[in-house]
């Protein structure tokens, strides 16, 4: 059984009417993304920055409301719920924000932005058995209990993001969000925090939707890896399909901008491609990659491929393929 089922997502963001009131366009940031999460597993999002891989997690905990589609968490539509229900709901699928420190009130202590979960969660525990959880809290994710009486701004950039871990972990979430958790930190530092978040998974039963643009950091955490262009799937597949032999010129794109993992031995062909993506707000006509595409034909131009099994389990959007 899926603990998350997303079907057809839409967010779309209506530009204001110009100066002579015309109606504005429409930014298509997520454009009919469907995808699942199953209890334990790690789903990786990766794509380029522009992709829509942000706006969909947080449409998912709803912090974005969805134009169409739905959100199926733990059986329920996260889309069709407000108020009270989407409070209980989100205390089962947390989200883990980008920049360690703008995600924390730079007025509270380390105690009181952990506790404070507690405190909506637990409100009949008394403040030292409060106190209790959130050291345990705080060890858990390799923090000193001691630290609680600091303030953000007296943490490193890893210790921070480790306090937003063990804050999003203290209403015991069956998803957690992570939204670019390590993209801020340095590379040793990334590397400690996947392995914090992999032994939290063991330990907790976690499933996680792991967003990066380093294809890297997702093949190593990721059971199953989506790679998104402009506010689409473009493919799917595990780890060894998708780092080992990529089918979407776009993932042989990312896949080559990997740098190697032993010198002189590349992983596959350089791509290089040509412009950036191109805005949501002017999607081109046909496949959205076909302007960067090295392999594009007139097809490619004319009609938007669909997502489709090219076997084993992997998914791809491309026209190319299989022929």
């Amino acid at each position: 059984m899926n603990l998350l089922a997303v079907q057809d997502l839409k967010v779309h963001f209506p530009v204001q009417p110009d100066w002579l009131g015309r109606p504005g366009a429409v930014v298509r940031a997520v454009d009919g993304v469907s995808f699942t999460v199953r209890p334990g597993e790690t789903v990786g999002l990766v794509g380029e920055s522009g992709c829509g891989k942000s706006t969909l997690g947080r449409a998912i905990v709803r912090l974005e409301s969805p134009t169409a589609g739905s959100i199926r968490f733990e059986g329920r539509d996260l889309a069709q719920l407000s108020g009270a229900e989407l409070r209980a709901a989100r205390q089962r699928l947390q989200m883990i924000f980008q920049d360690p420190y703008g995600s924390l009130d730079p007025r509270w202590t380390a105690g009181e932005i952990v506790g404070e979960a507690l405190l909506l969660r637990e409100q009949r525990e008394s403040p030292s058995a409060r106190r209790d959880r959130v050291a345990g809290l705080l060890r858990d994710v390799g923090l000193d209990p001691a630290v609680m009486s600091r303030y953000p701004h007296e943490f490193s950039g890893g210790q921070r993001q480790r306090l937003g871990i063990a804050r999003a972990l203290a209403v015991e979430p069956r998803l957690l969000v992570c939204d670019e958790v390590v993209s801020a930190l340095d590379v040793s530092v990334q590397a400690q925090v996947v392995n914090l978040l992999a032994s939290l998974q063991r330990a907790r039963g976690l499933s996680y939707l792991f967003i990066a643009h380093d294809l890297a950091v997702v093949e190593h955490l990721s059971h199953r890896i989506l790679v998104m262009y402009l506010g689409r799937v473009v493919e799917s597949g595990t780890p060894a399909q998708i780092c080992g032999a990529p089918l979407h010129p776009y993932t042989q794109a990312l896949l080559s901008a990997v740098p190697e993992p032993v010198p002189g031995v590349a992983r596959c062909t350089r791509v290089m491609l040509q412009g950036d993506v191109p805005s949501p707000l002017h999607p081109p006509s046909g496949c959205p990659f076909h302007p960067r595409c090295p392999v594009a034909e007139s097809r490619c131009r004319e009609q938007v491929p669909p997502l489709e099994d090219a076997g084993d389990g992997r998914q791809v959007a491309c026209w190319r393929v299989g022929t």
